[in-house]
């Protein structure tokens, strides 16, 4: 399992693309990832993807198979499969791993209205079927599941995250 580093994550809304930094701001690896449908904006309800400085507050789902259901950031027990997707046609798959994000900034991503952890927004894994470079999502930040799991081993908890 490669280590963990010193690093920061870049959400780029326009280019939907995550990039990893190292602590010397060196691009270490770039990802295809899918933001919110509705835009970037910070107020509950809006179903965007919340603007700003961010931190990663918590790691859920290490050790799940791939295509692991969460609900509620509980995994349930079942794989997705395109079985399960015709049963529950309404669901907003996350899937493999979650990385719950804190917002650092007061008024802005941070308490009140407008609080990203509240929001519940999220790095998480998604459907093979999902289309990533396109905004599709309702405010989390949707990845492949290849690649979730990846950026879940190289970043830590506190990691910073900017969206952009």
């Amino acid at each position: 399992m490669p280590a963990q580093i010193t690093s920061m994550v870049e959400v780029n809304s326009r280019l939907q693309r995550l990039i990893l930094k190292s602590g010397k701001n060196t691009v270490l690896k770039t990802y295809s990832v899918s933001t919110s449908k509705n835009g970037l904006g910070q107020i509950d309800g809006s179903f965007c993807t919340p603007r700003g400085m961010h931190f990663i507050r918590a790691k859920i789902g290490d050790g799940s198979p791939a295509n692991t259901v969460f609900v509620g950031r509980r995994p349930t027990g079942e794989i997705f499969s395109e079985k399960l997707k015709l049963q529950y046609p309404e669901r907003d798959w996350i899937l493999t791993r979650i990385m719950w994000l804190s917002g650092c900034e007061v008024g802005i991503n941070r308490l009140g209205e407008v609080d990203t952890m509240r929001r519940y927004i999220y790095f998480h894994g998604s459907p093979d079927s999902v289309e990533m470079g396109k905004p599709g999502s309702v405010g989390c930040i949707r990845m492949r599941n290849k690649d979730i799991i990846e950026l879940f081993k190289l970043v830590s908890i506190g990691t910073r995250v900017n969206i952009t």
